[in-house]
């Protein structure tokens, strides 16, 4: 059965094609323009009642019933589990994707995306303040994520969701304006990342 993605081209809706990609399962593309306002209507509100991007509609969900997920950590989640794939199952294996896939969710994510609130500012003193500030924490950011992979070939040990979550954000580098080979472990993680067929078909695949 095909699983139903609704949502744009953005960073939380690259996490989850890729993830889809990589784990080999059928979807189709609800594009939500969200330049438009798209995710604000009656009919995507019942799946995400917060308005945000993205959201999956699974037909053969647990039980055999259709089931909606929104939130893109929640999603991964459930996709892993639903699959068995990039999620270990051992418990002691899982606190490392969880522990990773919340630091994503919780900084790296919402400190990049004031770099790109900001930056697009015409008026230089509106912009000032919170592109230095949100432009200094997403390098400390980029700091930790580099010290982590200093010692181990993905974030969480195996590959894993956790890493289709923080690579969504690490795709957008060039917007909030951080080379990364000044995080030279960074980047051979994400180069890792992008030559695998899967990650580039999903980070390739019409959102919008």
């Amino acid at each position: 059965m095909t699983i139903e993605l609704h949502t744009w081209n953005t960073p939380n809706g690259r996490k989850i094609s890729v993830a889809l990609e990589e784990m080999g399962l059928p979807y189709q593309v609800f594009p939500i323009n969200i330049s438009k306002g798209e995710q604000m209507t009656p009919g995507f509100l019942s799946l995400s009642p917060n308005n945000k991007i993205p959201a999956i509609v699974d037909p053969e969900g647990p039980g055999g019933q259709r089931v909606s997920v929104f939130e893109s950590g929640a999603i991964l989640l459930y996709l892993g589990e639903k699959t068995g794939k990039f999620l270990p199952v051992p418990l002691i294996d899982r606190i490392p994707v969880y522990e990773w896939l919340m630091w994503q969710m919780g900084g790296f994510g919402p400190m990049p995306g004031q770099v790109h609130h900001f930056i697009a500012l015409e008026n230089e003193a509106d912009r000032a303040y919170g592109l230095k500030r949100y432009m200094d924490e997403t390098r400390r950011l980029y700091g930790v994520l580099d010290r982590r992979l200093a010692t181990r070939e993905f974030v969480a040990g195996p590959l894993s969701v956790a890493d289709f979550a923080i690579l969504g954000w690490a795709w957008r580098h060039p917007r909030h304006k951080v080379e990364l080979k000044d995080f030279p472990h960074v980047e051979r993680w994400y180069n890792t990342l992008m030559a695998r067929p899967a990650t580039r078909r999903g980070m390739e695949a019409k959102l919008d």
